[in-house]
């Protein structure tokens, strides 16, 4: 039994996998972003201690049984005072050693491209690029929703917040972001926005990043400045990727296998135009869609991390599991 843990700044994904590539148990509990909690590191021992306690339940083992584990956890190694706390809670939560822990971003790339080497770009609450290459490693962004994450949700919310107070002072024309921000706060006067972003919310990362699905829809009805964000959150994350790849040292004739996870790539002006500035990119790249989810990937790190990683039999039959409701689920194949 091989344990994928991804933690998130919105929730922390498990899964249990067997070596033949069976999916034994999955569940789904609360973030583990730990930062600017009050309850710090504890956090993030009280969320796996759930997680892990439910995804065992359901493969019927007890955590002891879990053979090897990867834990993909959020803002690992961000604050390198809380890193001996974080590295041991794993085995508090599991009852022994056979485990490793690293940045919530390995699992994106394991997941996304099978744990094999190319480049990985995640945006969901955050945003951050990883890929490796040859035994290299290279991580580019990330550096919190202050002054980094660019192209995340956070990041999209935050400008679609400011469109809001232009186009309410008259700075900018009004446009439909205008209303749809006003119906998702609930507000009937628009300096109220600051009362409960501040006061209501307390600025929380996770619920102003939902602010994003806003101005997704905005622009998904034709709001021309929503559109925009959005295209620049794809500028974003396309400039990640090219920086990735040259610290990586691929060559000018090389195809760069890119895939890509989170939330802000289910929108599809994103989505678009992070495809079409790829292809227009003077480096050469092999776009692929996601191919396991980013706990799955974990799974498969924790394996190869083992020296025992899945054979393509079992790989095959996992990426079945993976999209059940997918008749056509993504291959090796470039999009």
């Amino acid at each position: 039994m091989f344990l994928g843990v991804d933690g998130g700044g919105t929730k922390t994904a498990l899964c249990l996998v067997t070596q033949d590539g069976a999916l034994a148990g999955t569940t789904q509990t609360r973030s583990s972003y730990y930062l600017g909690s009050p309850q710090g590191t504890r956090l993030v021992r009280d969320v796996l201690e759930e997680g892990v306690g439910e995804v065992c339940r359901q493969a019927g083992i007890a955590p002891d049984g879990v053979t090897d584990a990867f834990f993909g956890l959020p803002a690992y190694g961000e604050a390198s005072a809380d890193l001996p706390a974080l590295d041991s809670i794993p085995g508090e939560v599991l009852g022994h050693d056979r485990y490793a822990c690293g940045n919530d971003m390995v699992a994106g790339w394991a997941g996304s491209l099978g744990a094999e080497d190319g480049i990985n770009v995640v945006s969901g609450t955050g945003s951050i690029c990883y890929g490796e290459r040859d035994g290299r490693q290279a991580r580019v962004g990330g550096w919190s929703e202050l002054f980094g994450d660019e192209g995340s949700g956070y990041w999209i919310a935050v400008r679609g917040l400011e469109a809001f107070s232009r186009m309410s002072d008259g700075r900018l024309d009004p446009g439909l972001l205008l209303d749809a921000v006003r119906d998702h706060l609930g507000i009937a006067a628009d300096l109220d926005a600051i009362g409960v972003v501040q006061n209501e919310w307390q600025g929380s990362r996770t619920r102003v990043a939902a602010t994003s699905r806003v101005v997704a829809h905005a622009a998904d009805l034709g709001d021309p400045v929503a559109r925009e964000i959005l295209a620049q959150a794809a500028a974003e994350l396309v400039l990640l990727v090219e920086t990735a790849a040259a610290r990586l040292g691929f060559e000018d004739e090389e195809a760069v296998p890119v895939s890509y996870s989170g939330g802000v790539f289910s929108a599809d002006v994103v989505r678009h135009e992070f495809v079409r500035l790829l292809g227009a990119a003077a480096r050469r790249y092999d776009l692929r869609e996601p191919l396991y989810t980013p706990s799955v990937g974990a799974a498969l790190y924790a394996a190869r991390l083992a020296g025992r990683p899945l054979a393509q039999a079992g790989r095959d039959r996992l990426l079945r599991q993976t999209w059940p409701v997918v008749s056509n689920p993504p291959s090796r194949r470039p999009t």
